[in-house]
């Protein structure tokens, strides 16, 4: 196969750990090619989605944390998305304006006969935080709004809540607010953007102290291997950008019955890789953006998560 990414400057990535790199190294082991393309180097001439494609290879030796670990080997082409086996799209959020028409370029394209992993209307469709409510039996109480009164009530009722912005990533702009706290105002103001932009508030769920994990789940069939991200001590966010400890375990059995519960109706809607959070019993956030933490669990366990990744990958090429 040939296969594209979609993905930030490679310049840009920490390649030790990036899942996309993992990704790539496992196809590569498999003795399939790959190509790389910036978002903005899609573009559609005379009805036909295309993009400005780079071929590159990472050695199996390669040192992935030097500047350049990889090595590309040929010229740039601009070509349409049909060309490739599969295209892969890794760009990391925002999930801007721009990402937004991106996604309607990928869904043109899959008009045109591309085979796109998330697929675009999947990736439009499904906004990570607010997926969850469609799963009310796996999640912890949950309010959306952006009117203060009722964020305000919300908190006087559960005295402990997270609340965060709608478009926010790796931990960013999430507030604790336990009872008596003397700032909801500005958090709310400075969230909300003066009550502009709607926040979802959650009840504060304990169990983050073990750790926000991280279930994958590809082509609809979860990994068997978690990574729990444990926050620092004095920390409500496990995330690994906001310095969580990552600890691959086990699924539980509460694990696998929300990933196979939920898996089968993502899959359906052209959901190819799906990264759940889940805090204790609750399922915080479904992503579909980036998802990663191949490496840690790969490097913690005996599941090497980029070859199963190849793996179903290359059956859903071949069977589609």
């Amino acid at each position: 196969m040939h296969v594209l990414f979609i993905i930030d400057p490679l310049s840009s990535l920490s390649a030790y750990k990036d899942t996309s790199v993992a990704m790539m190294r496992a196809l590569i082991a498999k003795n399939h090619t790959i190509s790389v393309s910036l978002q903005s180097d899609l573009y559609i001439d005379d009805g036909r989605v295309k993009t400005v494609a780079l071929p590159i290879h990472i050695a199996e030796q390669a040192d992935l944390h030097a500047p350049q670990w990889w090595s590309v080997t040929g010229a740039t082409v601009d070509v349409e998305l049909n060309h490739f086996s599969a295209v892969i799209m890794r760009k990391d959020p925002p999930f801007d304006m721009e990402y937004f028409y991106s996604t309607h370029l990928l869904s043109f394209a899959e008009e045109q006969g591309a085979k796109v992993f998330n697929t675009g209307s999947a990736l439009r469709n499904h906004p990570e935080k607010l997926a969850i409510t469609e799963f009310p039996q796996f999640t912890p109480t949950t309010l959306v709004t952006r009117e203060m009164k009722r964020i305000r009530a919300f908190h006087k009722q559960h005295k402990d809540v997270i609340v965060k912005p709608l478009d926010g990533m790796g931990g960013m702009g999430i507030f604790r607010m336990r009872e008596g706290e003397v700032n909801v105002g500005a958090i709310l103001e400075t969230l909300s953007k003066d009550s502009t932009e709607s926040l979802m508030v959650q009840r504060y769920i304990p169990e983050i102290v073990d750790g926000d994990k991280r279930i994958l789940i590809i082509n609809g069939k979860p990994v068997p291997y978690c990574l729990a991200r444990i926050p620092l001590a004095g920390e409500t966010r496990g995330n690994l950008a906001a310095g969580g400890r990552g600890v691959a375990q086990p699924l539980s059995e509460h694990d696998w019955h929300i990933a196979n519960t939920i898996a089968p109706k993502l899959v359906e809607r052209g959901l190819f890789l799906v990264g759940l959070d889940v805090i204790g019993n609750y399922v915080t956030e479904i992503n579909v953006t980036s998802p990663t933490c191949f490496v840690e669990i790969t490097e913690q366990t005996d599941c090497d998560v980029g070859a199963l990744f190849a793996e179903a990958l290359t059956a859903a090429v071949e069977n589609g």
